[in-house]
């Protein structure tokens, strides 16, 4: 299904209002035109339970992973060469090798030069080969952890007698890493490892593996040299893996990694986020070719982890109650087996003996009723009984479900009681509105803070005493990067003729609406309001809708002051009951004329409020909203209001500003020839949400040569697909024959109907994308727009 995205003009949680900020931002007006009874499903970027590193680059001194200014030519279909925009043409293949970026046309020289610090470190290399080894180990081990146990073993016994004394970089799965070569190009080895977890009558058991290392390839990294250089070479992805993997090999022994990142408790005092959870901080490390030359590229980051508390604990926690003293209710009990589902946790009544298992689920019955066979005669036998004979252990909560280990047909009991949850995992799973705030406040940081953070993360990193780094000559500078940055004059904006102040010069990045009106203001004539809020009573609702309504003719809308019906009161509880109440209560009285936008007050804390009443009115009612938190009715600051208006302009498909170069015809690239600029995502679900599609979002511009109105698209997927597979698609039709269509070619046929011309030029921004899928997505997307051009232009 597909349906007309909304605009978005702020990043906040998905189930809070998006506020308009005291401040109007620079951001784009992504708004849609108006679209009645179409299906709509919607998705959205979520920032919920994922690593967030800290806050973005918000100003000219402040660190950031953007490397635009000073990496390769940059992956989204444009380059910058004295201050204008330069098009990329790509070369389309079905072989990657093939696909190659035109090189770099020049330098930006627009603005005032200043000099920025990045949190880059410059990285010194030997011109040597580098040795890659394929390993294989019996019996196979599909945990990192171990193989890497296996293999730091096998350095241990082997490096002086076999390895030639080299130190390996090992990628914890298949490959191997030397600088030089081993004295074989095949070798077996035997290894004997302790298993912690596996006792047996107080004693350890060994397990044996066999390695087997066998020569693969030797990469030369004269051809990185020569890349940096400016030369175009094959094999710079490996060689730059083979890097990031010798460099993140002490980490990995050190901290808990989760991909380019690494975590720990030592690294900052853990946040409690509440739930049992708690936020970690660490690092992130990313070796980058730049202009300037190799570098290590480092930021900090937070996530959530699960604490590591007895499990009683932790549930106490969860729940919010004392489980101490009373049984679990069923809701209790299922909100407690999603919360362990897949959580590792020790037993605790063993003594040192502290084998780990994974939870699979929690018991319906307390631990007192549970029984289990203990022989093949079916001897039964209570799990209270079990424990007090077999551990001297005995259970002090037997009101309490035990939880199941192992798997659901030969499922383990363990007390809640004598388990605690095992240090270093992170929480995969939706976070509520809460744990999100409270982990943006620890991630949230200045510049200056910043900057010694990474700072210290070098030095505790240590990598000029790093055997790894020594052994394959790499050197790494312990100060930031200094670069040359420009910061580029505002643009000027215009606004509608009108008003007393016809342009607008931003400084820094902001400007108010005092004494202009939008360029293109809409009407709104038939609208309502619905009050959620229990504590915002009718005549304020009513005052509030005046004020606006007031403040958006002032900035140049047209708007009706009266509503179709009287404010509506209602329960949180009963958004859909009540939301289609409005609608049909408004459109009856409309008599054939329909509702075109309401507005919705709801508590400050609303937690899933806002997030229902966006579903029902996009994908049932095809109904535009706008929200307004309790706080801003009761205050109806004029600055808020003025936001609120710009927003509501947006949404009915209107234009509040345009850039005074774009009139003029003065956008390179842009001014010349009709052109579109099209951006593209998709978002994936929360781990653990096995029964939700992916959603894909396609937006392009619908004006030109201004390029400010934005219509959009959006389509559910196959779970975790990263291409966009509804692009471009053909069907056939029994009486039509072959027909074509697709996301790309309904908003290219938009474009033309808002126009009066077809664009001569495509321009397409594609977010989201790893390094590794880069080039599958950039040939079938690519493809995918091709065939719609030619569908078009036959």
């Amino acid at each position: 299904h597909k349906y007309k995205k909304p605009a978005q003009n702020s990043l906040v949680p998905i189930s809070q209002p998006q506020e308009p900020q005291a401040t109007t931002k620079t951001t784009p007006n992504l708004s849609s035109p108006k679209s009645r009874g179409s299906r709509r499903r919607g998705g959205r970027k979520s920032d919920q339970g994922d690593m967030r590193p800290s806050n973005k680059a918000v100003a000219v001194d402040e660190l950031g992973k953007d490397e635009a200014s000073f990496a390769p030519p940059p992956t989204n279909g444009i380059v910058f060469s004295n201050g204008e925009k330069t098009e990329l043409g790509f070369c389309c293949s079905t072989n990657n090798k093939n696909l190659s970026f035109p090189s770099r046309p020049g330098f930006g020289q627009l603005g005032t030069k200043c000099i920025v610090k990045a949190n880059h470190f410059f990285t010194e290399l030997p011109d040597k080969d580098l040795n890659h080894y394929d390993v294989t180990i019996t019996p196979e081990v599909n945990s990192k952890p171990v193989n890497r146990m296996i293999m730091a073993e096998l350095v241990k016994l082997y490096k002086e007698s076999d390895l030639g004394s080299r130190l390996p970089a090992y990628d914890g799965s298949k490959s191997l890493y030397t600088a030089g070569e081993l004295p074989f190009s095949w070798k077996e080895f035997k290894v004997k490892l302790i298993d912690e977890e596996d006792t047996v009558n107080g004693s350890k058991r060994e397990k044996e593996y066999k390695v087997v290392i066998k020569f693969v390839a030797r990469t030369n990294l004269h051809h990185l040299g020569q890349f940096l250089a400016g030369k175009r070479v094959d094999g710079l992805k490996e060689v730059l893996q083979i890097l990031d993997i010798v460099l993140r090999e002490l980490s990995v022994k050190r901290f808990c990694p989760i991909g380019r990142y690494f975590f720990s408790p030592d690294i900052r005092k853990p946040q409690r986020l509440g739930d049992g959870l708690e936020a970690w901080c660490g690092f992130y490390q990313s070796i980058r070719p730049t202009q300037m030359g190799l570098s290590l590229n480092i930021d900090m980051a937070s996530a959530a982890f699960i604490e590591a508390l007895p499990v009683i604990e932790f549930v106490a926690q969860l729940l919010g109650k004392d489980v101490l003293s009373r049984p679990l209710s069923d809701s209790d009990r299922i909100k407690v087996k999603k919360a362990l589902r897949g959580v590792k946790v020790e037993v605790t009544h063993r003594g040192d003996i502290r084998r780990k298992y994974r939870v699979s689920g929690v018991t319906t019955q307390p631990t007192r009723e549970l029984v289990f066979p203990v022989d093949d005669n079916a001897a039964m036998k209570s799990v209270v009984e079990y424990f007090k004979e077999m551990y001297g252990f005995t259970i002090q909560y037997a009101h309490l479900p035990c939880l199941q280990v192992g798997n659901q047909k030969k499922a383990n009991y363990l007390p809640m009681e004598a388990c605690k949850i095992v240090e270093g995992q992170r929480y995969t799973k939706r976070l509520s509105e809460k744990q999100i705030t409270a982990l943006l406040k620890v991630t949230c940081q200045r510049p200056r803070d910043r900057e010694q953070d990474i700072l210290q993360t070098i030095q505790r990193n240590g990598y000029g005493q790093d055997p790894y780094a020594k052994e394959f000559g790499i050197n790494i500078s312990e100060k930031l990067t200094c670069v040359e940055a420009r910061v580029l004059p505002a643009p000027w904006l215009k606004y509608n003729e009108t008003g007393k102040e016809k342009d607008c010069l931003p400084q820094v990045g902001q400007w108010n609406m005092m004494n202009k009106k939008m360029i293109n203001g809409m009407t709104v004539s038939q609208w309502a309001c619905i009050n959620f809020s229990r504590s915002v009573q009718e005549s304020v609702a009513r005052g509030f809708c005046s004020e606006l309504a007031q403040m958006c003719q002032v900035s140049g809308m047209g708007f009706n002051p009266d509503p179709v019906i009287p404010v509506y009161n209602a329960r949180p509880d009963q958004v859909e009951k009540a939301l289609k109440h409005v609608y049909h209560v408004s459109t009856n009285k409309l008599k054939g004329k329909e509702l075109e936008l309401l507005l919705a007050i709801l508590p400050d804390n609303n937690g899933s409020l806002y997030g229902d009443l966006k579903r029902i009115c996009e994908t049932e009612l095809g109904l535009i909203s706008q929200c307004c938190l309790t706080k801003h009715v009761f205050k109806i600051n004029k600055q808020y209001l003025a936001n609120v208006s710009l927003k509501i302009n947006v949404k009915m498909g209107g234009r509040n500003t345009v850039l005074l170069d774009a009139i003029s015809c003065r956008i390179p690239l842009v001014s010349d020839i009709p052109t579109i600029i099209f951006g593209a995502d998709v978002t994936h679900p929360e781990n653990g949400e096995e029964s939700s599609p992916s959603i894909a979002a396609v937006v392009a511009s619908q004006d030109w040569p201004e390029i400010t109105k934005y219509a959009g698209l959006v389509c559910a997927q196959a779970q975790r697909q990263e291409l966009i597979q509804d692009l471009y698609k053909t069907w056939h039709d029994p009486v039509r024959g072959t027909l074509s269509g697709g996301m790309i070619r309904d908003l290219l046929v938009s474009f033309r109907k808002a126009t009066g011309q077809k664009p001569q030029r495509i321009i397409f921004y594609r977010d989201g994308v790893s390094e590794g899928q880069f080039y599958q997505v950039l040939l079938f997307e690519l493809d995918a727009i091709r065939k719609v051009v030619e569908s078009i232009n036959p």
